[in-house]
């Protein structure tokens, strides 16, 4: 697990956390008995990471799904699944390295895996792109993809990415044709398929790996045409209005319940994914396994049909009479 930093909101939390630390390695030195102390200072702790993440403005969910100590797709495939067996390339340019996937068992169960990957210090980010694909990532995506129908496999995808790369070459490569297709691709395919938002799910970068019969969020993960900052930027003509663009935006996973984007909002533990890897593997590795056993059941002409439905359903308008 990643050494967690704190965000500005958790300075507070932060606190008592050192005193937690500072008492246990005092106990420790001099083998005193603060046993006491210590269920006090973690009852308090509890208390403030309630208060605080009961709380969040969206602002504040943009900062926790883009911390750095989240688990990313490769965390994650260790925690849930195994026998990953990683396929690489497009078949035509390169491999994307912020895109991973391959063969895994998801509690037995062979599943096609895909998702964002992004790195934890400058070295893996530029490996990885910071997460950003370039058109031979979604190629590759949709090689895999394509594979999962060709052997009747489950397909479930992870979503963690502030945008498709927007660089020149990308573009000369057909960046938008890439993700276009997959779109339609994954609208089409005859197996089921879980998508996941882990982190952050922005543009058509996150939705080239998330038209599938059930999108999931994290709790704290945010999912939006544009970042707030994008946002701010053409509509306020200035990045400090990110708070108020993040707020009308709706890019929270319980407005975006709300409003029938997605499916499901998993539960993360107090204090954020970040905090708790385990629980948080856990709570997804419980919701894909209920999804798929759901999906498994309905026959694949249901299935391409519901999820046809559900996504041109998306934005439809109602007169109120």
């Amino acid at each position: 697990m990643a050494t967690v930093a704190h965000l500005d909101f958790e300075k507070s939390i932060a606190e008592v956390e050192e005193q937690i630390d500072r008492l246990q390695d005092l106990a420790r030195g001099r083998g005193l008995d603060v046993s006491a102390e210590l269920r006090s200072l973690e009852r308090k702790l509890h208390t403030l990471k309630r208060d605080v993440y009961q709380n969040l403005a969206p602002i504040e969910r943009v900062m926790v799904a883009r911390h750095p100590g989240r688990p990313y797709t490769l965390d994650y495939l260790s925690l849930i699944f195994s026998d990953f067996i990683e396929l690489h390339g497009d078949r035509q340019f390169r491999d994307d390295g912020s895109i991973v996937g391959g063969w895994a068992r998801l509690d037995g169960e062979s599943v096609m895996l895909i998702g964002h990957q992004k790195g934890r210090d400058m070295k893996e980010n530029l490996q990885r792109n910071f997460g950003m694909a370039h058109p031979e990532g979604y190629r590759k995506a949709l090689r895999l993809m394509k594979l999962a129908e060709k052997f009747g496999r489950p397909l479930i995808t992870m979503i963690d990415t502030m945008g498709a790369y927007p660089g020149i070459g990308a573009e000369e490569r057909g960046q938008a044709e890439a993700i276009a297709r997959n779109l339609r691709e994954m609208a089409a395919l005859k197996t089921p398929s879980i998508a996941v938002v882990i982190g952050e799910g922005g543009s058509g970068g996150a939705l080239a790996l998330g038209v599938a019969d059930r999108v999931l969020m994290l709790e704290n993960s945010i999912y939006s045409v544009i970042s707030p900052e994008g946002c701010a930027a053409i509509l306020w003509k200035s990045g400090a209005e990110r708070d108020k663009a993040a707020a009308a935006l709706r890019i929270t996973a319980e407005d975006l319940r709300g409003l029938d984007v997605i499916d499901e909002v998993i539960p993360e533990p107090m204090g954020g994914a970040h905090s708790d890897w385990e629980r948080t593997a856990e709570a997804l590795r419980e919701s894909l396994t209920r999804n798929l056993r759901e999906l498994r059941r309905l026959p694949l002409d249901q299935l391409r049909r519901e999820r046809w439905n559900k996504f041109l359903a998306m934005g439809e308008w109602r007169s109120v009479r």
